[in-house]
């Protein structure tokens, strides 16, 4: 599968993975799926929960830096630009041949294309924040979120997920 392929999954992604409301506790649950699946198989990423403007779930797995936090953060920043997942932007980016920096004119220190944040939104109202996740390779980091979302919101992962590379 090319990246045409991936970014029609990614948009059918973006369209179911909405929740019918979401509160602090959705975020803590969410939060802790990820951990729990992050610690399953160990792996060393960072958990971002949140609404746009207000930090809901934070952890970090052991093995995880600094440095994952920041990437986080930059790719929630994406999400909250352009509503979209910060992986799905970064492939139809990569499509045209071009970067964040070139169409849009945005800083690299303060936005990231890369796979791991996704977007939260309630169904009938649209985005209110982001989940990210780093610490995998971007694609991992997609699925990890992903996939997480899809138990949360009890869609069936296996019609949502990427193909395998």
């Amino acid at each position: 599968m090319g990246l045409s392929e991936d970014l029609v999954i990614i948009t059918r992604q973006e369209q179911r993975l909405k929740f019918p409301r979401f509160n602090e506790e959705s975020a803590w649950n969410l939060g802790c799926r990820l951990r729990d699946m992050a610690i399953a198989r160990s792996a060393p990423v960072i958990i971002d929960v949140r609404r746009f403007g207000q930090l809901l779930f934070f952890c970090a797995i052991a093995g995880s830096t600094p440095d994952n936090a920041e990437w986080a953060r930059r790719k929630s920043n994406v999400v909250a630009r352009f509503h979209r997942s910060s992986y799905g932007l970064g492939l139809e980016l990569q499509q045209k041949n071009t970067s964040l920096a070139d169409r849009f004119g945005l800083p690299l220190t303060e936005f990231a294309a890369h796979g791991g944040s996704f977007p939260l939104a309630i169904a009938g109202s649209g985005v209110i924040g982001s989940v990210a996740v780093s610490g995998l390779p971007q694609r991992a980091d997609h699925e990890l979120v992903v996939e997480a979302l899809c138990h949360e919101l009890e869609c069936q992962y296996t019609e949502l997920r990427l193909p395998g590379e």
